[in-house]
């Protein structure tokens, strides 16, 4: 599990430098990482582990709006910072950021197939605070069901995988797309928390937690 740091040994803390192209020994021990971690797939999306190419779109996308629900918008080394840290929680914790790569479907031909559509992640900070589905796609990728497909998948793996029984979202109500997905995910409204509205996903009737 130490082995984590050293996918950015290269890094001095404070940079914002992660490389977008690596090669030699430093790509191949990268790789062999990666390799080793949990695959998902749906229909049109492998979820995987992140790759230091990946953080490129990773940054960008945290540098503007649309990087919100993952405490955007961020400077470059505020988004490596927090990549370090979810990319770390992966290998000790068995849950952080998932690249989301889209695949060949039947279903969406016109899909681009081999791309980076986004990241998902389970975010679950604090000790006894309830894990939370995050998502944030590429503008081009937007409004085409993947995010509902990601975050389904990921919330099964956690229930299934990392035992998170109880998941929630917290919601900007500004966030339209947010607010209209958590109900087609199962999730019911819950409260108004510190001006985020809390969306409760029940689990499926008969497993552990289920009401």
């Amino acid at each position: 599990m130490i082995i984590a740091p050293n996918m950015f040994a290269h890094e001095m803390p404070g940079s914002g430098a992660v490389p977008d192209a690596v090669t030699g020994a430093e790509r191949d021990r990268a790789d062999r990482i990666s390799a080793g971690q949990p695959m998902l797939r749906t229909e049109r999306l492998l979820l995987r582990a992140p790759r230091l190419e990946d953080f490129a779109l990773y940054s960008a996308l945290l540098s503007g709006a649309r990087g919100a629900v993952f405490g955007g918008p961020l400077t470059r080394a505020e988004a490596r910072d927090g990549w370090m840290r979810m990319v770390g929680q992966r290998l000790m914790r068995g849950h952080g950021v998932w690249t989301l790569e889209t695949r060949a479907s039947d279903i969406d031909r016109d899909l681009p197939v081999g791309q980076i559509a986004g990241f998902a992640l389970i975010k679950a900070e604090r000790a006894g605070s309830a894990p939370d589905p995050g998502w944030v796609l590429a503008a081009d990728f937007e409004g085409r069901g993947l995010a509902r497909e990601a975050t389904r998948a990921l919330s099964d793996y956690a229930r299934d995988s990392v035992n998170f029984t109880a998941l929630v979202n917290a919601v900007d109500p500004a966030h339209a797309r947010a607010r209209g997905l958590a109900p087609q995910l199962g999730a019911r409204f819950d409260a108004l928390h510190d001006d985020s509205e809390i969306w409760r996903h029940l689990p499926p009737r008969g497993t552990r937690g289920a009401r």
